[in-house]
């Protein structure tokens, strides 16, 4: 086979860089260039460590020996036996229970009462807002001030009113309560812009059109705006229900998993076998059951929620 001319291969490496060029010109070449260094950080800081927790989880390590066996499920094995794991996952669940709807609800209360036009109203949204802008360590601090059992706000209050001293954080029965109401306040923020969003969102047309039918506020807003508002309304259940399974920096900064373990929940209890312990196999076999419980309850979540959302076309 002969080899091609001259002019042939100035014409190959012609088209060659003319392709090259209208590459490097696209909009799919500049996009990509913009988000190949967001997806390393991810790949090196996000998928790195899960798989390496998940390899974790099937040994006996302590990150300190450079043994680390393989012991196979027995990490997994060690937490049906683990009573602190089952106490861990009640609190959880409780503190799920109480955290997700109780913050929904005064979201939406608050959110109901900030659609409409009134004086000042940009300030009281900004100041709903907030909660989300402090960080966590001034907001256990202020709690931890708020029920602090001897010179505290709420106790000097309750004394007004003959009710008696209560010693909130330093009580096994009350401590996991005070936490709910700590992070009700912290993410109520959150619930009322999603909800202000929802709420701006509904055609007026429809509210008027109840109104003329002759349907009542409560009616109009049972039978319109709920059903108008349940995708926003199945994101956050959603969302506040992933982050209230995660709970670990107001257990960390108030109580510490106490008194008597009455406020320690599944991350901080895998905090402890993992950084005070150093049982890093266990707490990675940990996570992963964590994981499972997270999954398993978002999926039941999109299930139930589903049947009950309505999205306008």
């Amino acid at each position: 086979m002969a080899a091609p001319t001259a002019p042939v291969r100035r014409r190959r490496l012609s088209s060659a860089a003319a392709a090259r060029a209208r590459v490097a010109r696209s909009e799919h070449f500049t996009g990509w260039a913009f988000v190949t260094p967001g997806v390393v950080i991810i790949l090196l800081f996000g998928a790195v460590p899960v798989i390496w927790s998940a390899v974790m989880s099937f040994q006996q390590s302590n990150l300190l020996s450079p043994s680390t066996p393989y012991v196979g499920l027995r990490n997994y094995r060690a937490m049906v036996h683990d009573p602190v794991v089952a106490q861990a996952v009640g609190h959880t669940l409780v503190y799920t229970a109480l955290f997700v709807p109780g913050t929904m609800i005064a979201g939406l209360f608050l959110a109901v009462a900030m659609n409409r036009k009134i004086r000042f109203i940009s300030f009281y949204r900004t100041a709903a807002y907030a909660t989300m802008a402090i960080s966590t360590i001034s907001e256990a601090l202020v709690f931890i001030w708020l029920f602090d059992p001897s010179y505290g706000v709420v106790n000097y209050l309750f004394s007004l009113v003959g009710v008696p001293q209560q010693q909130f954080l330093n009580s096994p029965s009350e401590a996991l309560y005070v936490i709910v109401v700590m992070t009700i306040w912290g993410w109520t923020g959150f619930a009322v812009v999603i909800y202000l969003a929802a709420l701006q969102g509904i055609p007026q047309p429809l509210i008027d059109a109840a109104a003329t039918d002759g349907a009542t506020r409560w009616q109009t807003f049972r039978r319109v705006t709920l059903p108008l508002l349940s995708p926003a309304s199945l994101f956050l259940a959603v969302w506040l229900t992933i982050n209230a399974l995660q709970l670990f920096d107001e257990v960390y900064l108030s109580t510490q998993g106490g008194p008597l373990n009455s406020t320690s929940v599944l991350v901080y209890y895998l905090y402890e076998q993992a950084f005070q312990n150093f049982n890093f196999g266990y707490a990675s076999a940990i996570a992963y059951f964590l994981f499972l419980i997270i999954l398993v309850v978002t999926a039941i979540q999109f299930r139930v929620g589903r049947r009950f959302t309505y999205y306008r076309s």
